[in-house]
């Protein structure tokens, strides 16, 4: 059996927000595994914030942009030690600099972007030049990039959070601002996929089996177990998928309705969402 510190006790609550007691016995019984503690105070019944694996960064600047024919988009995440250095306006302005060369060139990933040439050396030597001027670590610690029919772009709160939407048609006024639109929801609501198809089926089954256990908690039928379990999972679908979620300016409507309604046959193919920790 592990030893549980108060750190590690402290540390579960502020992934989860459950009380003290309830993250010392889930880490007793899970010998330390914050996964598995996670997993076994929601069989419990607790109600625990999502730690999301996107929280890449404290501090930095989050750039989305789109080519001109909106069929290219890039997320950047130029990662800094302060929100100081953060809003400073030549760091902004490296950040915005960075994503246009991202766009220009369309790089496979991170690495392949720093590799690229920024007035006569690569952004990597760039990034150096910058620590040296700013004395903090500077980083492409993110990048994004979405291409499709139509792509929108939204930034949210000063450079913290950016989001890509591809839609399957063709650009116009209505679709922009539905996209904008499906944007900030993904912006507030961090849906884990788009689809229920494309959520990995271990999650499914991890889901599965913890409203198994939850319906059990309950003291539910045997019999009736299977049943309400996967009615659990479909409200686990309908949170967690953005095409089920549901349209937070009208609860009437699905994502997927709502942008029906706009224009028929209308949808998302894909998305990026990147945030600051």
């Amino acid at each position: 059996m592990s030893t549980i510190s108060a750190a590690d006790v402290n540390k579960l609550r502020q992934m989860t927000g459950a009380g003290m007691m309830d993250c010392k016995k889930a880490l007793t019984e899970t010998n330390g595994d914050f996964d598995a503690a996670v997993d076994y105070l929601r069989k419990k019944g607790q109600k625990v914030s999502a730690a999301r694996a996107d929280r890449d960064a404290k501090e930095g600047a989050v750039i989305a942009k789109t080519s001109a024919d909106k069929k290219t988009g890039v997320i950047v995440l130029l990662s800094c030690e302060t929100d100081f250095v953060a809003k400073n306006e030549d760091f902004v302005a490296f950040a915005h600099q960075v994503a246009d060369i991202a766009l220009a060139h369309k790089p496979a990933d991170a690495d392949a972007l720093k590799a690229l040439d920024m007035g006569g050396l690569p952004i990597s030597e760039r990034l150096i030049e910058q620590v040296g001027k700013i004395g903090e670590k500077i980083d492409v610690s993110r990048y994004e990039i979405v291409t499709g029919e139509n792509i929108v772009p939204y930034i949210h709160g000063s450079n913290r959070l950016g989001v890509l939407v591809a839609l399957n048609n063709a650009a116009t006024e209505a679709n922009f601002t539905a996209g904008k639109d499906v944007a900030m929801q993904i912006a507030a609501l961090n849906p884990l996929a788009l689809d229920k198809d494309d959520i990995d089926p271990a999650i499914v089954a991890r889901e599965m089996e913890i409203a198994k256990e939850q319906v059990k908690a309950e003291g539910k039928p045997e019999n009736m177990i299977e049943k309400i379990a996967q009615g659990k999972l479909g409200k686990f679908y309908k949170e967690s998928t953005l095409m089920n979620q549901e349209f937070v300016k009208d609860s009437s409507k699905t994502i997927a309705q709502m942008l029906d309604g706009v224009e028929k046959g209308l949808t998302v193919t894909s998305f990026k969402r990147v945030a600051l920790g």
